[in-house]
């Protein structure tokens, strides 16, 4: 596979998740300008070729390692999992924390937001 090959399929993939080039970047660790390089055929480091692939869900050779229906279940669960340790840690502070039950349920709910709800254009943004 060529450099150019590569960079349609990360392109085409991005596209497909909906994913903007500024939240690619973050998502990934990188700097906008690396990202910009790299989709604009720029010779850039492997791991900056690794740390996209990744995110995207493919491997080096650009073929899919998760499917977009896998991927977008492993981010909608990454993110619920941030909002809920954000609640869990703002109510331990003030001693109420909350039941594991409780906070099952409010992973499971706000996993569904993200992929079915108001928020699933917003699984993405960093």
């Amino acid at each position: 596979m060529t450099h150019l090959e590569l960079i349609v399929k990360i392109e085409a993939r991005r596209k497909k998740l909906n994913i903007t080039i500024v939240n690619l970047s973050k998502l990934s660790g990188l700097g906008t300008r690396t990202v910009n390089r790299f989709l604009a055929g720029e010779d850039v480091k492997l791991s900056t070729v690794e740390q996209i692939t990744n995110l995207l869900g493919l491997d080096f050779a650009g073929n899919e390692m998760l499917t977009l229906k896998e991927l977008q279940k492993k981010r909608a669960k990454e993110k619920a999992l941030f909002m809920v340790s954000l609640v869990q840690g703002t109510s331990s502070l003030e001693m109420q924390g909350l039941e594991k039950n409780s906070i099952d349920t409010m992973l499971k709910n706000m996993e569904k937001e993200f992929l079915t709800g108001n928020y699933r254009n917003r699984l993405w943004v960093a």
